[in-house]
């Protein structure tokens, strides 16, 4: 399952739902800095403009993106 939303430098950005069992891979969620686990749902983020910035994140911190301070 993928949707389009308007990213924050007015860029679209494709999301997609990663179930549990596709996840694979420990990647580091750039809302929090945590680690996503194998095995643990998530979400990708990928500009359309730029597919090879696309990044992982928890579900949770990508629905708080627009309320939280970036990492440093």
């Amino acid at each position: 399952m993928s949707w389009i939303e308007q990213g924050a430098d007015d860029g679209k950005v494709e999301v997609r739902r990663v179930q549990p069992y596709e996840a694979n891979k420990v990647y580091a969620c750039p809302g929090c800095g945590r680690d996503i686990a194998i095995g643990q749902g998530h979400v990708v983020a990928v500009p359309t403009a730029e597919a090879d910035l696309r990044r992982h994140w928890h579900h949770g911190c990508w629905a708080a993106r627009d309320r939280r301070k970036p990492l440093s």
